[in-house]
């Protein structure tokens, strides 16, 4: 049987400052694709979002959150607009299928052609207007490790009636979303019976009744934009069907905010029709680890997970045996890398491997943050999947930098841009040794 192929778009934890920098430098499709929605953006009054997507020092998810959350969104959506038209105009890969999550789903729309590039982002910013013409109560959202059925189950049992599910994440993954005061004693209780919560870095209750006058609002301001039949096959994960018409379009955009989002059925839906290959078409890989978790076996792709070249995204891509896919012609002579802000250390032989890195790694932060060892994959994003804010990542980092004998940078690496364990296994060994320390005395576990 053929392998089919989905293509799914994150929402909001997707982010990575200066994520398309290196491949905009590489890639004229990446860059052409930013000028035109930094130009669509200005005709709206907005900030030109390729600046956060351009430059390694912009700002980090979790002040974006809290100063300038519509211009997270217009980042997110450039970002993962740009990489979808590179795949899939580049390098040839067609997807069978497109899903998005909570925010995704916008951008899905567009990829999905439903919407031009402008108006897609035009949603973008009528979402964001929605917000401030009407201003929702106080709310949030938590993280519950428990599967959707399993918190279903426990929001009854603590008489909990204002928390609801917003999202389903994977089987050991859901979101709930309420007001402030309900939400918060739904963690204490959670945390009290061992259900680990974390409350997430959001503004607003998404996926939750609190949202409906905003709901109301969007659906207005979005009518003025003209939806039209979509190119490739798009399934909605809010809606539990396929969008293929204007109809089913204003469906979404009115259940966008308040319905929960079934991640969860959503990909084993398409895993029961054919899909083998989930392509994740944002930074940080935010999904990747979910889908994996739901449907173990199937292969992912994370092309942005760290910041990437041209170059290297081809060999990735390269490795990517599927039938939609045909190799395009390598660029030759290839473009010569700028030289980095300082120089990288050559670790010595008897250095530790990448694994034994990793499994430090984990064991220490394990250790400071309280989490069981298990929990920290790899691959596992330590802000968006780990609720680990910036200040924390760099403070445990700093530990683990004089375990094993280096020196932190003192320029030219934003380290929180470095967002798993496995990343920071590979920059670590970069890093100069401390004066103090002989050549290949690095910790080992």
């Amino acid at each position: 049987m053929v392998e089919r192929c989905a293509f799914v778009f994150p929402g909001q934890g997707a982010y990575l400052p200066g994520a398309l920098g290196r491949l905009a430098a590489d890639e004229p499709l990446v860059a052409e694709t930013l000028r035109e929605l930094d130009a669509a953006a200005v005709r709206l009054g907005r900030a030109a979002p390729s600046r956060l997507l351009l430059d390694e020092r912009a700002p980090a998810l979790d002040e974006l959150v809290r100063e300038a959350p519509a211009e997270l969104h217009l980042a997110l959506f450039a970002a993962e607009m740009a990489l979808f038209r590179l795949l899939t105009e580049r390098h040839h890969l067609v997807p069978d299928i497109l899903l998005g999550h909570s925010f995704g789903e916008l951008v899905a729309l567009t990829a999905a052609g439903a919407l031009d590039l402008a108006d897609g982002l035009a949603l973008v910013a009528a979402r964001d207007d929605a917000f401030a013409a009407q201003p929702p109560p106080p709310g949030g959202m938590v993280a519950l490790e428990l599967s959707a059925a399993r918190t279903a189950a426990l929001l009854v049992g603590l008489g909990e009636w204002g928390v609801s599910v917003a999202a389903d994440n994977s089987p050991r993954q859901c979101v709930v979303s309420g007001p402030a005061e309900d939400l918060e004693r739904v963690r204490r209780k959670a945390e009290a019976v061992g259900v680990r919560a974390t409350t997430l870095p959001v503004p607003y209750a998404f996926h939750h009744r609190l949202l409906a006058a905003v709901a109301g609002e969007f659906t207005r301001r979005a009518a003025a934009l003209r939806a039209g039949p979509a190119r490739h096959l798009l399934h909605s994960a809010i809606l539990g069907r396929r969008v293929d018409d204007g109809d089913a379009v204003a469906e979404l955009v009115a259940a966008h905010l308040v319905r929960p989002t079934r991640f969860t059925d959503a990909i084993r839906l398409l895993h029961a029709e054919g899909v083998e290959v989930f392509v994740e078409c944002g930074p940080r890989g935010v999904l990747s680890g979910l889908v994996t978790a739901t449907v173990p076996g199937v292969r992912t792709l994370a092309p942005l997970r760290r910041r990437t070249s041209g170059p290297e995204l081809a060999d990735e891509l390269d490795s990517l045996t599927i039938h939609q896919f045909v190799p395009p012609p390598r660029p030759s002579p290839p473009r010569t890398a700028p030289a980095p802000a300082h120089a990288p250390y050559a670790a010595p032989e008897d250095s530790p491997t990448h694994d034994e890195v990793v499994s430090v790694l984990r064991a220490l932060y394990a250790a400071a943050l309280g989490y069981p060892p298990e929990v920290l994959t790899a691959g596992a994003d330590l802000e968006a999947d780990l609720g680990v804010d910036s200040i924390k990542q760099t403070e445990l980092f700093a530990q683990a930098v004089t375990r094993f004998g280096r020196t932190l940078p003192t320029e030219g690496t934003r380290l929180t841009s470095h967002t798993t364990l496995d990343a920071l296994a590979e920059l670590l060994p970069t890093l100069p040794p401390r004066p103090d320390s002989a050549p290949g005395t690095g910790a080992r576990p």
